[in-house]
C-alpha cells in the first residue's frame, strides 16, 4: 500500500457492521479505504473477511485503542493481515477518552510508548496512523506514521492541520452525513450523535480551540452541527465532503447517518470521483 493508494474518499462504519458484501458493493463503487471504526478488538477479526472478498480495497482501523489493545497483539495481527494481504491494510491506533477509560493518563506520553513499542515488533511507521486533534498530537502523527485521522472536526481543523504539518503530510479526516433534503429529518437523525460527541472532552475542546463558543456547543444544533454533519442533497453534500480536500485534506473518510448507507454512498459515488 502506498498512502496515495487509500483513494481520495473511504467509508467509516463500526468494524462490526461491515460485510464482505458491502466492502464489495464500495469497491466497485470506487471507494479506496474502509475504515473500521468503535474501536476494534486487536485481534482484528473482521479485516481478512473484508480483503478476502474484495481485489483492491484497501482496509484501515479507525481506531484501534491503545488502553484496550495491547500494542505487542495488535502487531501480531498486522503481521497476520500483511502476510494474506500485502500493503492493503494500515494499523489506525489512538488513545481515545477519559470518559471512557479508568486507566486514562496522559494520552500522549501513552501514545509515543506504544508507537515505539509498534516500532520494537516491526510495524512500519508508513503503514500505521494515528488519531489526532490538537497541534502536539498532530506534530507525533505525521512524525511517527503515515499521519494523522481527525475525527468530528469541520474543515477548518483540515486547514489548520495542513498549515501545522506542512505541505506533505497525509491527512486522513473522517466526515458524517446525511442524505436528505429535509431539515428536520437531517436533525432526527444527527443531534444525538453531535450531542454524544460534544459530550467528550478532547472533541469539544477541540471545536472551542477552532472558535466555537461554550453556548454554541451546549447544543447539538445550530452552527456546530452544520460544521461536523454534510447534509442537504447530493451536491451539497459532496461540497461539504470536498471541503476537507480543498482545505489540504489527503482523504475523507464519509460515516453515512442514514440507515441505508450503501444507497447513499452508491449515490455519492459519481460525483466524488469526478473530484478526484
Amino acid at each position: 500500500m502506498t498512502i496515495d493508494g487509500l483513494g481520495r474518499f473511504g467509508v467509516w462504519r463500526a468494524y462490526n457492521l461491515f460485510t464482505p458484501e458491502d466492502a464489495q458493493e464500495l469497491e466497485k463503487s470506487g471507494y479506496g479505504t474502509l475504515w473500521l471504526g468503535s474501536s476494534p478488538p486487536a485481534d482484528l477479526s473482521t479485516v481478512e473477511p473484508l480483503l478476502d472478498a474484495t481485489e483492491t480495497i484497501n482496509v484501515g482501523t479507525s481506531i484501534v485503542n491503545i488502553w484496550s489493545s495491547p500494542a505487542k497483539q495488535a502487531a501480531e495481527s498486522f503481521h497476520r493481515i500483511e502476510a494474506r494481504f500485502p500493503g492493503r491494510f494500515l494499523l489506525g491506533v489512538g488513545a481515545g477518552h477519559p470518559e471512557h477509560t479508568g486507566e486514562y493518563r496522559k494520552p500522549y506520553d501513552a501514545l509515543v510508548e506504544y508507537l515505539d513499542e509498534l516500532d520494537e515488533l516491526g510495524v512500519p511507521v508508513e503503514r500505521r496512523a494515528v488519531a489526532a486533534l490538537g497541534p502536539r498530537v498532530l506534530k507525533l502523527a505525521a512524525e511517527r506514521s503515515a499521519g494523522p485521522l481527525p475525527y468530528f472536526v469541520p474543515a477548518t481543523h483540515t486547514a489548520q492541520a495542513r498549515a501545522t504539518l506542512g505541505p506533505d503530510a497525509f491527512i486522513a479526516t473522517e466526515h458524517k452525513v446525511v442524505l436528505t433534503d429535509d431539515a428536520q429529518q437531517a436533525h432526527s437523525l444527527a443531534d444525538g450523535i453531535v450531542g454524544f460527541y460534544l459530550g467528550l472532552t478532547n472533541y469539544a475542546s477541540n471545536l472551542t480551540r477552532l472558535g466555537f463558543t461554550d453556548e454554541e456547543l451546549a447544543t447539538p444544533g445550530g452552527r456546530v452541527f452544520d460544521a461536523v454533519i454534510a447534509h442537504g442533497n447530493a451536491e451539497q453534500v459532496v461540497a461539504q465532503l470536498n471541503a476537507h480536500l480543498d482545505a489540504g485534506g489527503s482523504h475523507v473518510a464519509i460515516q453515512v447517518l442514514n440507515d441505508d448507507y450503501i444507497s447513499v454512498l452508491r449515490t455519492l459515488a459519481p460525483l466524488l470521483n469526478a473530484h478526484s
